[in-house]
């Protein structure tokens, strides 16, 4: 709900007589229902205001104004002032008329009409008198006539088509004025659009002929009725078009320009074209804007316009009429009754109402007595709603909660230190930035040179103060509030949303942070738009109340975490929703921030984008920055790419040398970027968590793709259960504490001031880099051919850019470290799609490289206890990739003799003999060698507090659930499913059974196969045997294995296509033999989004822990964009476009496996919670202390029995089959297509023997 600071509030009127209703002394009637028939005004009293245009009617109407209003209708109607074209009847009042209004006759229209339009329409009454009225069955069907039940639907569209306004001419006879005729009612509407598809005139013939004609064209009737219910379900998603409506409406309401709000939605309601974007949540917006005032009559009309249109009211709508009666001055009861009847007929009692809606201040006392005038009976308590379980695998995970005693982790830290780290994260979020110090070393100069560059730096910053104002104010003055786009929407309101200053910091935080070599004008300007986005639901978050409700509740919730809390049992998203309904007397599922969708942000960061080219200037000398004349800051160029025109913002170089001089100091990035310095606040609805006011999603999406975030709420209002585990998962993952391993900062940061080592992954800086070719035509000083000194010249910018970037990339990830190196810290997690878990924070965090890994520890040390040590002795040899097909007792007795070599990479990294630099993971090698040092060293290893992850590694995971689902025994027996005593190597498997090909071959005379004698090897196939379980091609698959043999120095590179294109068969055919069963899995799952995609239908199914799944892959919406600047051409997948066939049927199966994966872990997550242990997953890598390891491992393959034990295969057809059983095409050459499909679906493919017990039994499956 939008802010409302800028517009006056009407209080409550808790005692607010009722208003009298008088007859109409024109009908001699009560009235006539204005608002849904609930308000009983006579139209001639409401004639006088619906002359009037919507931007002028009062903002309240008082008793006294309302009496004198109509005792002046009442004047004019005994004097015959009123004309007929200005009332005609109380029956036809536009909005105002009868319950059946938008269906009668001829409605008539409320705009002030002239003199001429007056008479010519008195002679069409007096004409009309005359005639007989015009019966339904003689009226045209449309082609977009929409079907009475359309407002049945969650989100209604609006039905362009009114009735028919047919007018008389001169000689009587009927003739059509619009296009759009009437909608013919009930039974009648079947046969006049029999006659439309027969191109019948409706007019000429009878309803006994329309009937015979009906019997000629059954199957054209079925394909229109198919194609109008397919156009509405087509009509109901959220585009983007109607996110671009809701963001500029909710936009003018917060700047308190009501009368552009109400302009725009009048634009869509009268456009045939634009209109069926109308939602219910923009009148909403409208309703609640009106109510706040106390204008009654407005939300009279906008209920009056939903209803003419087929837009059901919601929940929401219901609530701000009543909270519009409840701050209006005088409200009839009979009003009011009428309105909670007509509310409960939609299916929203009072008690759900107060439990579901989410009030804010004093809105739910005043909406409860208003409810108390008419309803004094009614007592309200709020009734928890505790769903049961209806996925078995969810209610037995908390079934078993409820039956043992849990002992979740606590923080080691007091309820008060929490909420002093609190209160410091919501400094840093309602700040927006943070300056974070450079570890980029800096060259030292004198003190009078850093005295002169930091004064010329201020003198610069306070030059763009002073300009940008003044910049800024003219151009929005430039700006026309009333030039709108096809949809009504403009630009002005949000340069209203944020005062100058906050503008101002945007434009110039986003000029200090522009790279060098510049940015995509596209990416620039949607940063920018984002920027002012995320500020503005900030700063509305405070004025509205939320951030003090949300401060309120987490003093309370940090009793569950604290060491000294007393709160205990209970997951972060129970006790938190507890807290707000006991605290609070507020429950909701979450507070949506409206989205800005990219053609909004583009507009907006095109607009600021334009003040810094213009406005921004700098000295051209910098050294006498006074005198001299100034030149852009950063200008705007055109640079190709893949040969297309890419608008740019680049800086001026000598802007970047002034910045540079003194970016060695410090860097600026936006809060979110940052670790929290509190834990998160949990989850408890898929738009409410992680950070305090700074807006997220629990579930990453593309612009556009908005499907699944319907499933999602479609699930938190049927049954909330279902996200259960989704939520207190993500809950979880966020809730472990990290800190700092210091030690190995400051040797990666020795290291990177020193020219960095390509080798251990710290890329150095760009001045090592190639120099720039020169061209010379005589060949002596340079490159002579100007198309080889081009290739080159290109080839050295192409380096030089990427050393750039993955230089700024450590050097952010480090300089964030060094930042938090001294404290706790926390990262807030969200989902994608499927399920698979991501750290909010982008740059550093423990998803990264092994870098990155290598600096973080667990904040809460445990001590190793009697297998402790062994493990992370293990896991040294599993990081440094030695013994990988050796047994554990093996790789601890080969760490055992290296223990030398251990200690000296601990005592010596840089200086000694470097052991640690030979392996795989070198920086976690290293941090491994120096927590075992500090272990050795100590008195009792056993009792040492060990802060280091130990991970736990699916082997080939994607091939484990592939052979769980089929009971696959020999797949099963390859990825270690079943107990042996030495871990079986998938790849290597592979490797020799392409070898083995191969020498068949080369014996029968192959020459590639003579060729690659010596290079078939485990690494050469790793990669693809990866990834063909992820839906690999075999396109990609060569590619690939390309890229490993272009590795091998000795390979011949002549051979290297041909060799690539044999060695990708040969893997693909042996795992065909090898993995039977999972082949034939995966082509089912191919084939059967082959087949839905066709049909017109995304791919969607169902996780075993209830989260609802849609593959959001469909054929870009181009969209473009006119700025100032230039035109810009924005590409999002759009739900509205056709599925992207190709796309659909070769990523569902690594979907579905990534579900079942995230479902994996999502379990073992929850129960490792459950038991107190600290747990981090990286998708299929699992975190924990070396102390419980072993609990890890044993609730893992606990877990992974308990899901294959579910029939995921089954349960996914049945719900295929529920999807699209009914949906039968109506085209018959479509039919067979369909009964494939079914067919497909109901053939699951047929399990192996395996016994998935012996998974708890096998040393190897994870280790």
């Amino acid at each position: 709900m939008a802010t409302l600071a800028r517009l006056g509030v009407a209080p409550f009127r808790y005692m607010a007589p009722a208003l009298a209703v008088r007859p109409c002394l024109r009908c001699s009637s009560v009235g006539h229902a204005a608002f849904l028939h609930f308000i009983e005004i006579p139209a001639c009293v409401y004639k006088t205001y619906s002359t009037l245009p919507s931007t002028k009617l009062p903002t309240t109407l008082s008793l006294a104004h309302q009496q004198q209003t109509l005792s002046e209708a009442v004047l004019k109607e005994q004097e015959g002032q009123l004309t007929l074209g200005e009332d005609a009847s109380c029956a036809t009042t536009k909005g105002f008329g009868k319950k059946d209004a938008w269906a009668s006759e001829e409605p008539q229209q409320c705009s002030v009409r002239s003199k001429k339009k007056t008479i010519k329409k008195k002679k069409t009454l007096i004409m009309r008198d005359k005639e007989p009225a015009v019966h339904q069955d003689e009226c045209v069907v449309t082609k977009d006539s929409a079907k009475q039940d359309a407002c049945a639907s969650e989100e209604p569209q609006q039905s362009r088509t009114t009735c028919n306004k047919t007018k008389l001419s001169k000689t009587g006879k009927l003739k059509k004025k619009d296009k759009e005729p009437a909608v013919p009612q009930d039974e009648d509407c079947q046969i006049h659009q029999v006659a439309q598809i027969k191109n019948i005139s409706a007019a000429r013939l009878g309803k006994d002929d329309l009937v015979s004609k009906a019997n000629d064209a059954p199957d054209k009737l079925k394909y229109k009725k198919k194609q109008q219910k397919k156009t509405t379900q087509q009509k109901r998603y959220y585009t983007q078009e109607v996110a671009g409506v809701l963001a500029y409406l909710e936009a003018c309401i917060t700047t308190g320009e009501l009368d552009l709000a109400q302009l725009c939605l009048q634009r869509l309601e009268k456009s045939a074209t634009y209109g069926q974007y109308l939602r219910t949540s923009m009148y909403n917006i409208l309703i609640h804007a009106w109510a706040k005032q106390g204008s009654l009559l407005h939300v009279a009309q906008l209920f009056s316009n939903m209803k003419k249109l087929m837009v059901k009211p919601d929940l929401s709508s219901y609530v701000g009429a009543l909270e519009c009666m409840g701050r209006a001055e005088h409200c009839p009861e009979n009003i009011l009754n009428r309105l909670l009847q007509d509310m409960e007929q939609n299916g929203f009692t009072l008690q759900h109402m107060f439990d579901r809606y989410p009030f804010f201040s004093e809105e739910r006392a005043g909406v409860l007595h208003t409810v108390r005038r008419v309803r004094p009976d009614f007592l309200w308590q709020y009734q928890y709603r505790k769903d049961p379980y209806s996925l078995p695998l969810v209610a037995q995970c908390y079934d078993q909660f409820k039956k043992e005693m849990p002992s979740f982790p606590r923080l080691p830290f007091t309820a008060n230190e929490l909420r002093q780290m609190f209160r410091k994260q919501l400094a840093m979020e309602e700040a927006g930035f943070v300056t974070v110090e450079s570890v980029k070393a800096s060259k030292s100069v004198n003190s009078d040179t850093a005295r002169q560059r930091k004064g010329r730096i201020e003198h610069l910053r306070s030059h763009w103060r002073q300009e940008l104002p003044l910049a800024f104010r003219d151009a929005k003055s430039k700006v026309n509030p009333r030039r709108v786009s096809h949809f009504g929407t403009s630009i002005y309101p949000f340069l209203l949303l944020l005062s100058e200053d906050d503008y101002i910091d945007i434009m110039m935080m986003a000029i200090t942070t522009l790279p060098p070599n510049g940015e995509a004008l596209i990416v620039f300007a949607k940063d920018l738009g984002r920027k002012v986005q995320s500020r503005f639901c900030i700063k509305c978050k405070e004025k509205i109340g939320i951030t003090a409700l949300v401060t309120k509740v987490y003093d309370h919730y940090v009793e569950l975490l604290a060491s000294d809390g007393k709160v205990h049992d209970k997951f972060p998203r129970e006790y938190w929703q507890e807290l707000e309904r006991d605290l609070l007397h507020w429950y909701a599922y979450g507070h949506e921030d409206v989205i800005w969708p990219d053609t909004t942000t583009m507009q907006l960061g095109t607009f600021l984008t334009n003040i810094m080219v213009s406005d921004m200037n700098i000295p051209k000398n910098a050294k006498n920055p006074l005198q001299q004349t100034l030149i852009p800051a950063v200008y705007h160029t055109y640079n190709y790419q893949s040969k297309r025109k890419i608008g740019f913002i680049k800086p001026h170089p000598l802007l970047t040398q002034i910045l540079e001089s003194d970016h060695n100091s410090s860097l600026i990035f936006d809060a979110f970027v940052m670790p929290t310095y509190c834990p998160p606040v949990p989850w408890t609805s898929p738009t409410f968590g992680g950070y305090i006011v700074t807006p997220a999603q629990l579930i990453r999406m593309e612009e556009g793709i908005t499907k699944q975030r319907d499933l999602l709420d479609h699930c938190k209002e049927e049954d909330p259960s279902k996200l259960h585990v989704v939520l207190d998962t993500v809950n979880q993952l966020g809730s472990c504490p990290w800190q700092i391993n210091e030690e190995v900062l400051d040797v990666i940061i020795s290291l990177f001031n020193s020219g960095g080592s390509t080798q251990l992954g710290v890329p150095p800086p760009p001045s090592a880099g190639p120099i720039l070719p020169k061209y010379d035509p005589t060949g002596k000083t340079g490159i002579a051919d100007r198309t080889d000194y081009n290739k080159a010249v290109r080839l050295a910018r192409k380096t030089l850019f990427e050393m750039h970037s993955l230089h700024m990339d450590a050097e952010y990830k480090l300089s964030i470290a060094n930042a938090v190196r001294h404290r706790t810290f926390w990262f807030p997690h969200n989902i994608d799609f499927r399920g698979r878990s991501y750290s909010c924070p982008p740059h550093f965090n423990h998803i990264g490289s092994d870098t990155t890994r290598s600096l973080l520890q667990f904040a809460e040390g445990k001590p190793l206890g009697p297998n402790g040590f062994d493990w992370v002795k293990i896991h040294l040899v599993n990081l440094m990739g030695r013994k990988k097909c050796e047994s554990l007792s093996e790789r601890l007795r080969y760490a055992n003799a290296h223990m030398e070599d251990v200690l000296d990479s601990a005592d010596r990294p840089l200086e000694g003999q470097r052991w640690w630099m030979e392996s795989d993971e070198p920086w976690q090698t290293l941090a491994c060698c120096k927590e075992i040092a500090k272990a050795v060293r100590s008195p009792d290893p056993a009792a040492f507090f060990s802060h280091l992850p130990v991970h736990q590694d699916g082997s080939c995971n994607g091939l484990q659930h592939y052979a769980a689902l089929g009971r696959d025994v020999v797949g099963a027996a390859s990825v270690n499913l079943i107990p042996h005593e030495v871990p079986q190597d998938v790849y290597a498997v592979v490797a020799q059974k392409v070898e083995e090909k191969r020498l068949q071959d080369a014996a029968n005379g192959l020459q590639i196969a003579q060729v690659l004698e010596g290079f078939v090897n485990r690494k050469v196939v790793k990669q693809t045997v990866m990834t063909v379980v992820y839906g690999v091609t075999r396109y990609g698959a060569r590619l690939q294995v390309e890229k490993r043999l272009n590795e091998l120095e000795d390979f011949p590179k002549a051979h290297v296509w041909k060799a690539s294109t044999y060695l990708s068969r040969g893997i693909f055919h042996s795992l065909k033999e090898m993995f039977a069963s999972t082949r034939e899995i995966q082509d089912w799952l191919t084939e059967s989004a082959r087949l839905i995609s066709t049909a017109g239908y995304s791919v969607e199914w169902m996780s075993p822990v209830g989260l609802p799944i849609i593959q959001p892959y469909h054929h870009v919406k181009q969209t473009s964009v006119k700025t100032s600047i230039q035109s810009i051409t924005v590409c999002n997948m759009d739900i509205q476009q056709k599925p992207h066939t190709m796309k659909q049927k070769n990523a569902f199966p690594p979907n579905f496996i990534h579900s079942l994966d995230s479902t994996h872990m999502m379990l073992t997550a929850l129960n490792c919670y459950r038991k107190g242990l600290t747990f981090v997953s990286i998708h299929d890598c699992f975190w924990t202390h070396a102390k419980t390891v072993d609990i890890m491992n044993q609730v893992c393959r606990e877990q992974f029995v308990a899901l294959h034990s579910q029939p995921i295969l089954e349960n996914l057809s049945n719900f295929l089959l529920w999807k699209h059983s009914g949906l039968l095409p109506v085209k018959k050459k479509e039919h067979e297509g369909h009964f494939k499909l079914l067919d497909l679906l109901k053939r699951v493919p047929k399990k192996g023997d395996l016994n998935l017990q012996q998974v708890m039994d096998s040393v190897y499956f994870f280790s």
